[in-house]
């Protein structure tokens, strides 16, 4: 037997509206979806797809929108060769008075420049003294001199290299700590014996693009006698490039004589990165008093 409908109660009616209305809602989803796909094809006339037209909005912003190619053009900086670095050496012509090409590495250097010191930094300022390389090892071309004073025996070294810039200007920073950080400390020689080392900053003219130099004064003994080098090391940054002079002696040395090595260089060495022949060297007093008198 057929049980007769009852009366239609609220969960009757739920399920009637339920059923009515999911099928009216297929037609709208339909035409949404069908929106949806037109303006979809729309902005893919343009790129070829609705990622590709947002890769073009953000693009168009003051910064994605920069091109890698308008980047403002980076100057290379240029590769010295062996030819170029011996002319941008000084010469004993250079700095004038006794100054002559040297006749050797002086006595001094093993003596008061090789010894142990129990800071690191310390120590590391000894071997670059000793060994000529306080700015690291050049990466490529490099030319050295050596001049002597025959008047009180003073020596200078004089190099000129091309260096990795990073390493270079890192030297640089560490020269310019020294003094914080061995502004007097103590070695010992290689005969047993106890080196007392000073350093301090000392002023340089404001030449090339960055520099440092120090005054180290080392009080020892040398020759089987209580002796005291004073030594000044400068450094000049020209780009990628560098010079670097030492000056030292047991009689004391001309600070001016370290400072002219330092700018007479860098304007040599500015000329033969410039592509330029250096300029002339200047004539000495004794050729200046012949050609007064």
């Amino acid at each position: 037997m057929t049980r007769p409908p009852g009366p239609p109660g609220p969960l009757g009616q739920f399920r009637l509206s339920r059923r009515r209305t999911v099928p009216a809602a297929v037609p709208v989803l339909a035409a949404v979806a069908a929106l949806l796909t037109t303006a979809g094809c729309s902005a893919g006339d343009g790129g070829g797809s609705r990622a590709a037209a947002g890769d073009t909005a953000v693009s168009a912003s003051p910064v994605a929108g920069k091109a890698p190619s308008s980047s403002p053009s980076v100057t290379v900086a240029r590769t010295l060769t062996e030819a170029q670095v011996k002319s941008a050496l000084i010469t004993d012509k250079d700095l004038g008075g006794d100054w002559t090409p040297t006749q050797g590495a002086a006595t001094w250097r093993d003596a008061l420049l090789k010894g142990k010191a129990d800071v690191a930094d310390c120590q590391r300022l000894l071997d670059g003294l000793y060994a000529e390389d306080l700015l690291g090892e050049p990466t490529g071309a490099r030319a050295v001199t050596g001049l002597d004073d025959t008047d009180d025996g003073t020596q200078v070294r004089y190099q000129v290299g091309a260096y990795d810039r990073a390493a270079l200007d890192a030297s640089l920073a560490w020269l310019k700590a020294v003094p914080g950080k061995c502004g007097e400390f103590t070695a010992t020689d290689v005969r047993g014996g106890e080196l007392s080392v000073q350093v301090v900053a000392s002023p340089l003219p404001g030449v090339g693009e960055a520099r440092e130099s120090l005054r180290v004064t080392v009080y020892g003994e040398s020759g089987g006698a209580n002796s005291k080098l004073s030594l000044d090391f400068a450094a000049v940054r020209v780009g990628d490039s560098a010079l670097s002079v030492t000056n030292g002696g047991l009689d004391g040395v001309i600070a001016e004589s370290t400072r002219q090595a330092a700018q007479l260089g860098t304007q040599r060495l500015q000329d033969v990165l410039a592509g330029k022949k250096p300029a002339a060297r200047p004539a000495n007093e004794d050729e200046n008093e012949n050609e007064d008198g």
